[in-house]
């Protein structure tokens, strides 16, 4: 009995990993057309049964978006293996000292649970997301996985990616967000449901204006040179 429960759950574990690895590189080159995030906030109670997800390659995504959210949420992005440890080590600190939670995710731990997994907090989907992350640095490139994050991210009330949120907020393609505009969106996405990207709260604006501020220390944005 016991050998047949192990034979048991070593196929399900031999299973999951082929599943898994299979999905990452179907991703790797077809756009994801759903994700679980999706499809809980619309049947959550009192959704307003909206999803705008319209994908777009990244080339179609403004090199304004894609680096407001490198400072906005991780600016170790193009350096780190998917796992900013000094930003881990700083927000647990933070929590053991009974302070506001921070996560400490990086895009690419941000993308794996957008793609993958679903949004509440626990040490199994944590395990989960460390896991497919792992996957996602392995097998995938740096503007592939921001080309994933930008295109599936929550960036409204039932609004999802770039393409999605241009058109919501400022009336435009993504391809064509300003600086300001792209802060703006930026700002926005550690609550998008309850924050406006346009026009924006005193809070927002002071967001965005130290996204903007970031983004002219960090410079121009270079996928291939970080990743040489």
């Amino acid at each position: 009995m016991f050998k047949k429960t192990v034979r048991f759950f070593a196929k399900i574990a031999m299973w999951f990993i082929i599943v898994s690895i299979g999905l990452v590189l179907l991703f790797k080159w077809v756009p994801v057309p759903i994700t679980p995030l999706m499809v809980i906030r619309y049947f959550e109670k009192d959704s307003p049964k909206i999803l705008k997800h319209d994908w777009e390659p990244i080339e179609n995504i403004s090199k304004n978006l894609q680096l407001a959210v490198i400072c906005s949420e991780d600016q170790n992005f193009l350096k780190h293996n998917g796992f900013d440890i000094k930003a881990i080590e700083k927000a647990y600190e933070n929590n053991k000292k009974g302070k506001r939670i921070k996560g400490g995710s990086t895009i690419s731990q941000q993308t794996a649970k957008n793609v993958f997994l679903w949004p509440q907090r626990s040490w199994f989907r944590k395990g989960l997301e460390t896991y497919f992350t792992f996957l996602i640095e392995l097998f995938w490139s740096k503007e592939r996985i921001m080309e994933v994050y930008l295109n599936t991210i929550e960036m409204g009330n039932g609004i999802y990616g770039a393409e999605a949120a241009a058109q919501h907020w400022f009336k435009k393609p993504a391809l064509k967000l300003s600086k300001v505009e792209a802060s703006a969106i930026a700002a926005i996405l550690p609550n998008p449901r309850k924050y406006k990207a346009n026009p924006v709260t005193n809070y927002i604006a002071s967001r965005k204006n130290w996204i903007m501020r970031q983004m002219n220390f960090y410079g121009a944005l270079n996928y291939k040179t970080e990743d040489e």
